[in-house]
């Protein structure tokens, strides 16, 4: 359903902004309708060459990288086109006006477009929160977690680029690591490298990991595996003497995959140790069942914080724990805006994070 929405846009938005475009008496002056239709069409079947991405090598990686860039780049064009024909009634107030107007929207999209490239490969900020964790013990109180989401490894993001991640991380030197799923792309087999890289993450409490929905794409789920990361698939573990990680798989494809939200979660939660807990779901949903449960603490990720503006507005309708942090019947929920990009290597001021989370024990009054 997600590739059908995702082809149907591309093509509506290929449709309208080209029509646009051939609105433009100055692009009407300098380029035949031929050349226009052409050109549109190209681009267009970009999405379709994409299949050869999946067996690797330098045209396929670079046809990938150039497709979901003129992705980007599409939706933001539109989005500024969008934006002037509803000022402009779509052409029917102002007349005398339309041309300019549509004229300052494409180079408003095309320079939203350069802009959102510049931002979407900048490092990850480090956002920093302070939890007071319920059942913590004393002597936990100042441990530090590290959170990486959504590096969506494989289309545009490798070896060099999550390199500098992970040694940014060490420097960090947190007492623990989450990798909060989509952390492959999943298109295909896992890169030799990367495992190497992942392998190389490590933490004094442990690394833990759990699944995204890109991780039942192909063969996304063995990354983690393979690198030796502590997967929680509907699971808990002790990391410590009173501090617990449970973790599920992706809560949004689990329906299609046979399953029910609430099950997993209580199958997660359920007969663990006495002690805090830390709950890892890729997906921010469900989480009034997860507090039911005891969990003192949600991690999650796959929104991206919206990654591209004006997106994010839509998306938020869908996933009202977006990005940040919540409160959820007593329960702190921690939404990543993402450590990497998925699709186009763009982000318009939702910058990509590592979140560092400093667990407290709770005070007690006298």
């Amino acid at each position: 359903m997600f590739r059908l929405m995702l082809l149907s846009g591309w093509t509506l938005t290929h449709l309208y902004v080209f029509l646009r475009l051939s609105s433009l008496p100055w692009v009407r002056r300098r380029v035949s309708r031929k050349a226009l239709l052409a050109a549109g069409t190209l681009l267009f079947a970009t999405w379709f060459m994409r299949g050869a991405g999946a067996s690797g090598g330098t045209f396929s990686h670079v046809v990938d990288l150039f497709t979901l860039n003129w992705l980007g780049l599409l939706f933001l064009m539109g989005s500024a086109f969008l934006a002037g024909d509803l000022l402009t009634g779509f052409g029917l107030l102002f007349r005398r006006w339309v041309p300019m107007i549509r004229t300052f929207s494409l180079f408003a999209g095309v320079a939203l477009g350069g802009l959102a490239l510049w931002q979407g490969t900048r490092p990850p900020e480090v956002t920093r929160y302070e939890v007071s964790l319920p059942g913590l013990p004393m002597e936990l109180d100042g441990t530090t977690v590290a959170a990486l989401s959504d590096t969506h490894l494989g289309d545009s993001l490798g070896a060099p680029w999550f390199s500098d991640v992970a040694e940014r991380v060490r420097t960090l030197r947190p007492d623990m690591i989450v990798l909060l799923g989509d952390i492959s792309e999943g298109r295909a087999r896992p890169d030799g490298e990367l495992i190497r890289i992942l392998r190389g993450l490590d933490a004094p409490l442990g690394v833990y990991g759990v699944l995204g929905n890109h991780e039942f794409h192909g063969e996304g789920s063995r990354l983690m595996e393979d690198a030796g990361i502590r997967v929680l698939r509907d699971a808990h573990r002790e990391a410590a003497p009173g501090l617990v990680v449970a973790g599920v798989d992706d809560l949004g494809t689990l329906r299609r995959r046979g399953g029910r939200p609430e099950d997993a979660i209580r199958k997660a939660l359920r007969g663990r140790p006495a002690g805090a807990v830390i709950y890892l779901s890729h997906t921010p949903a469900f989480a009034e069942a997860a507090a039911a449960e005891g969990a003192g603490l949600m991690l999650s990720g796959h929104t991206h914080g919206g990654q591209l503006w004006p997106y994010g507005y839509i998306l938020r309708l869908l996933n009202p724990l977006f990005a940040g942090r919540y409160d959820v019947d007593g329960m702190a929920v921690l939404v990543s805006r993402g450590t990497g990009t998925w699709g186009p290597r763009m982000r318009l001021w939702r910058p990509a994070e590592i979140v560092v989370i400093t667990l407290r024990a709770p005070r007690i009054s006298s």
